[in-house]
């Protein structure tokens, strides 16, 4: 494949994965002001770069995946944030364990506390096994300990209490972008939620 047919990624002003488009596509971008070069190191450190700006770097630190002009060489991107663009697409929310973390704010909704995501689960209100649904209205995040004592029982017959009644938010916190691309290892920072974004099944929580 061409340099310039290859894939970069695209965030929004917001710095969240929007889209993809060709090195083609983002050097217009950048070359017009829409969007500036992410560069970064390993320690997640980020520059952006304007086209004159990124013109500079690329004859200071040169690299072999580079375009080559008459004049001058520019390195090609792999991640864009565009300038002006805050927006996300206007999709239904996904109903994803990403976003339900979002809307309960990584909080357990029957203690209160705030947890790590590695430290709390999804729970069913009503238990699966008594009829109630894989949805936003009845899957809510839970620690560990009151995952525990909740067990396979509803909240009123555990004698605990939702902190606030789950419902499906109207808001977008991320686009999924389709990781069937193969994608540059720049890119893992930005695509790290993947695992957060997968649709939940019936597979979900307990």
């Amino acid at each position: 494949m061409s340099l310039l047919n290859q894939n970069v990624l695209v965030l929004n002003r917001l710095w969240q994965a929007v889209n993809i488009c060709t090195v083609r596509r983002a050097l217009t971008l950048l070359f017009e002001g829409q969007a500036q070069v992410v560069f970064g190191g390993d320690g997640g450190d980020y520059q952006t770069f304007s086209f004159p700006q990124w013109r500079n770097f690329s004859e200071q630190e040169p690299h072999p995946e580079s375009i080559h002009t008459i004049s001058f060489r520019l390195r090609v991107p792999r991640v864009i944030l565009l300038v002006m663009f805050d927006r996300l697409p206007k999709k239904e929310v996904k109903f994803t364990r990403h976003n339900i973390f979002e809307r309960d704010k990584n909080t357990c909704q029957y203690c209160g506390k705030v947890f790590e995501r590695k430290d709390l689960n999804l729970d069913h209100v009503v238990p699966r096994d008594r009829g109630g649904p894989t949805t936003w209205e009845n899957i809510v995040c839970s620690c560990v300990p009151c995952n525990t004592r909740k067990a396979n029982r509803t909240p009123n017959e555990a004698r605990m209490y939702l902190v606030r009644k789950p419902k499906r938010p109207k808001w977008r916190p991320f686009v999924q972008v389709n990781l069937g691309f193969n994608h540059h290892d720049s890119w893992k920072q930005f695509l790290d939620v993947a695992y957060w974004n997968v649709e939940l099944g019936e597979d979900a929580g307990g």
